[in-house]
């Protein structure tokens, strides 16, 4: 039995899996997909598990927990692409960074892609991103596709290590934004076209790099524009 399957069906510390897979239900509005990493038995598509990320307690307002990396080899790989088909989108998640290496790449969509022979594929993606000052970090949202290439990173703009935190990315037909904590980062026009469907990756970018150090709590994926006052709402703690 190789590594991963061994992990997957050892469901370490509280993890629930069958077989290599974890089936999470997510719930919220019909276009809205919601994955509570606390409740892996409640994720609406095959789940694999690498390492062995531990289930720990989240902020107060989501009583399911998170799931803590311990930014080495711990990961979460899901075959699904919630934001796939979107014109415009909201794309949140509440998580609490540790610190460690500056470059964690900790949430990452990815659009399957077949290119034609001879072309190279595009490399159709969204990515949550941080990068790491000592006790602070930065967020870097950024978003990529046959008629876009947007990284939103503005390292002026730091936020305190070891506390939870929401951030999002949104498009509303014209603008690409990254917020922390409802508050403004940047933004950028873009010429957004929807993505195919794909899958995810959390914990580590899609390849297995820049490993995350912290913990995620929740991911919620709107396929709609949301204003800061219509997010989750979660602060933090």
């Amino acid at each position: 039995m190789d590594r991963r399957q061994l992990l997957v069906t050892g469901a370490a510390a509280g993890l629930t899996a069958t077989g290599g897979c974890a089936s999470l239900m997510g719930r919220g509005p019909a276009d809205q997909t919601v994955w509570r990493f606390g409740a892996l038995d409640r994720i609406g598509a095959p789940l694999t598990i690498e390492g062995a990320p531990q289930r720990v307690e989240g902020p107060s307002s989501l009583p399911d927990g998170a799931l803590q990396f311990d930014g080495v080899d711990d990961a979460l790989f899901i075959s699904q692409h919630p934001l796939a088909g979107a014109s415009t989108f909201a794309f949140e998640a509440v998580f609490r960074p540790d610190g460690g290496a500056f470059e964690q790449r900790w949430l990452h969509l990815q659009s399957d892609e077949n290119p034609a022979p001879g072309q190279t594929p595009v490399g159709t993606r969204f990515l949550f991103e941080i990068r790491v000052y000592g006790d602070q970090w930065a967020l870097d949202a950024f978003v990529k596709g046959p008629t876009y290439n947007q990284t939103l990173l503005f390292p002026d703009r730091l936020h305190p290590v070891g506390r939870w935190h929401h951030v999002a990315q949104t498009y509303d037909g014209t603008t690409y934004r990254a917020y922390v904590n409802g508050e403004l980062q940047g933004e950028a026009a873009i010429a957004f076209t929807p993505q195919g469907p794909g899958r995810a990756s959390v914990g580590t970018r899609i390849n297995r790099v820049n490993y995350f150090n912290g913990a995620i709590a929740e991911a919620r994926f709107t396929r709609r524009f949301l204003r800061p006052d219509q997010f989750t709402g979660v602060h933090p703690a």
